[in-house]
């Protein structure tokens, strides 16, 4: 099963639907409960990804066999500094590799936009982000944010 990755407008169709499930899966994992259909609607305006796109931003979807299966985006925050945001494979999809194949793809556009490090901040209950941040080349630093669902920080540099 292979995958590919492509890089997608945030408004195609594919880009939408990846980034609501990403937002269902995460809020609900926050919450400790489904959420409800008007509270997805309320964080995915919240969180739209519109500076995931040119000149400072990217975002990509993961198709495995065809299927969207996954997204990851990335985008400036300083001269030489991107954010990795939006990392998310479909549970069924998880340990194929789709993970380091969306980050890769993403770091390259970082390098494209002149970043020398990539960097992102995750929650403590999304384990297996945290598991893939490390297998991946990414090192546990110290916070450079006081996001309210920052209790990670994480970097690595693009050389």
């Amino acid at each position: 099963m292979n995958w590919t990755i492509t890089r997608t407008d945030v408004a195609h169709p594919d880009a939408v639907a990846i980034m609501r499930e990403y937002m269902d899966e995460v809020a609900s994992r926050y919450f400790g409960r489904p959420i409800t259909e008007a509270e997805l609607t309320h964080y995915v305006a919240e969180e739209p990804g519109t500076d995931l796109v040119p000149p400072a931003g990217a975002f990509f979807v993961g198709r495995r066999d065809g299927e969207v299966a996954g997204c990851a985006g990335t985008r400036v925050v300083e001269p030489g500094i991107s954010e990795l945001t939006k990392v998310f494979i479909k549970p069924a999809h998880r340990g194929t590799g789709g993970g380091p194949a969306l980050v890769a793809a993403a770091e390259e556009a970082a390098r494209g936009f002149g970043s020398a490090l990539m960097r992102l901040d995750t929650r403590h209950d999304l384990v297996e982000a945290r598991a893939l941040y490390a297998k991946i080349g990414y090192d546990e630093v110290e916070p450079f944010n006081d996001g309210q669902f920052a209790e990670h920080w994480f970097a690595k540099a693009l050389s």
